[in-house]
């Protein structure tokens, strides 16, 4: 009997919590589901233009409004599609962006201020909680590329520069580097304006201990364009 494969989304925005996104947790469960997906990371947009005015001096006070995203996602996917809990943080006055894979509101609440932290700071907290932290979109433009003994990975393939030259550099970036991750993801924002991105994997994954397992071991393809 031929082994079943499985396709999970690892970079998804909502409406619900993102300023840019266009799209609510249920649009983004419907059209994942639509396309054979078995489950999504929600990943939304840890920034100051999310956590507007006051709330961006104690984000972790409000970890109920980022999470609404992914709780509402979560509740509405059902048994068997996985809705697991991502983070895209943006420290304050950059726009650079990096993904944080495997953490649970507890981390969120209990972290203080992910954007006064920078890399240095993340990635040591990271380091020490077990999570994976990547660069989003490195080749994007006006980004910038950061030390790669501060990232354990960067992401390869993003669906927002799907076609762009932006993908190839990056592949060859993570190559030069050697990093021991490399992901894609679609960056979904809008239903109707999104290239799927994510992994295909031999095996479910129905939790973010699942996730960091296959993702450190290697068992898994990218989805690309």
């Amino acid at each position: 009997m031929e082994k079943r494969e499985y396709k999970y989304e690892l970079h998804c925005h909502t409406s619900d919590v993102s300023f840019c996104a266009h799209s609510s947790a249920e649009e983004a469960v419907e059209f994942y589901k639509q396309r054979g997906y078995d489950g999504i990371v929600i990943i939304d947009h840890y920034s100051p233009q999310t956590f507007l005015f006051h709330k961006a001096l104690m984000p972790h006070k409000y970890t109920d409004m980022y999470i609404k995203g992914y709780k509402r996602a979560k509740e509405i996917g059902g048994e068997d599609f996985t809705v697991l809990l991502g983070c895209e943080v943006r420290f304050f006055f950059t726009i650079d962006d990096f993904l944080i894979y495997g953490i649970d509101e507890d981390f969120l609440r209990s972290s203080g201020n992910l954007m006064t932290k920078y890399l240095r700071r993340l990635f040591k907290l990271c380091d020490e909680k077990g999570l994976i932290l990547l660069e989003a979109h490195p080749f994007r433009e006006l980004r910038f590329r950061h030390d790669p003994k501060l990232l354990h990975g960067c992401e390869v393939f993003n669906g927002k520069d799907a076609g762009k030259i932006a993908n190839k550099k990056a592949r060859e970036w993570a190559r030069n580097n050697n990093f021991a991750f490399t992901t894609s993801g679609g960056d979904f924002h809008d239903k109707n304006n999104t290239v799927p991105g994510g992994i295909i994997t031999n095996e479910p994954i129905k939790t973010n201990e699942d996730l960091l397992r296959i993702l450190r071991s290697g068992n898994y393809r990218l989805i690309t364009d």
